[in-house]
């Protein structure tokens, strides 16, 4: 067995956890090349009579295969972040390269799920709110269309609902439809908003654990927002930590070695304390 230290940036040296023998997921990503590239990234909001800094010179780097996480406070700038990957906001400075090439504004390469629930149109049903970014992007006919759609709702579940409206299903529900919308296009990068947020703790248990499910059986590039710890270590191969604001790379974390059945262990619940000292400039064990 080899062993390699939690935190990979700024110079941390938490104590080393074991890692299976070979090498590492970040040296195979690495010698694939990153898929993206955040560079010097300084992100703006102008507001009557200012302007407000969210992030500041930002550098980081997802590769395939990555379920990345960014993680800090409310208003550190992580969900301006996904914006401006997913081309909805332009950079004050800095760049965002994905597979070499300028991020300059949306694309089928990066589809988003976001936290709420109305993201589904009300008046198509589950199988044709699946279908709908492949006839928009004219990547098949209908027929074709149907099929894959109807794929990609055995894959999380949900092909007995395909005729249903999005009124008549849950919460976790929805938010299932709105993962197989974005995966069946296969896009490169798939962006996750705090998509579990808004649900009961038991219902996003459940859909962290299909969540997880889902990336082995289909494998997909991952980039996820959230504020909980517990979450960004049970979800993430790694882990980005955001100062308050304006939002500044705080560290970059491993978090291979956790997962569902290691919550309660004593590795888990010390990395948690200590992402929670760097997070809130607590003194470091």
């Amino acid at each position: 067995m080899t062993s390699t230290t939690h935190v990979l940036r700024n110079g941390l040296d938490p104590a080393p956890v074991a890692r299976a023998a070979g090498r590492s997921h970040r040296e195979e990503s690495a010698a694939a090349g990153a898929l993206l590239k955040v560079d010097g990234l300084t992100l703006e909001y102008a507001s009557p009579g200012r302007v407000v800094r969210a992030v500041h010179r930002v550098d980081f780097e997802v590769h395939r295969g990555d379920r990345f996480m960014l993680l800090g406070a409310s208003g550190c700038g992580k969900s301006s972040l996904l914006k401006a990957i997913a081309g909805f906001m332009k950079p004050r400075e800095g760049r965002i390269l994905l597979d070499g090439r300028p991020v300059d504004g949306p694309g089928p390469d990066r589809l988003v799920v976001f936290q709420e629930f109305d993201q589904l149109p009300p008046w198509k049903t589950v199988l044709t709110n699946v279908m709908f970014p492949l006839l928009a992007a004219r990547r098949c006919d209908k027929v074709e269309a149907r099929a894959r759609a109807t794929a990609m709702l055995a894959r999380v579940g949900l092909e007995a609902f395909a005729d249903a409206y999005p009124h008549t299903l849950s919460g976790g529900m929805k938010q299932r439809v709105a993962i197989a919308r974005a995966l069946v296009t296969k896009p490169a990068m798939l962006l996750m908003d705090e998509p579990f947020a808004a649900l009961d703790a038991l219902t996003r248990r459940r859909m962290q654990e299909e969540l997880l499910a889902l990336a082995d059986e289909v494998g997909f590039t991952l980039l996820f927002v959230t504020h909980s710890i517990e979450e960004a270590l049970l979800l993430g191969t790694r882990v980005l930590l955001l100062s308050s604001h304006p939002g500044r790379v705080r560290a970059e974390l491993d978090a291979h070695a956790f997962g569902p059945g290691s919550i309660g262990s004593a590795a888990f619940q010390a990395q948690a304390a200590r992402i929670h000292g760097l997070l809130f400039d607590e003194a470091l064990a």
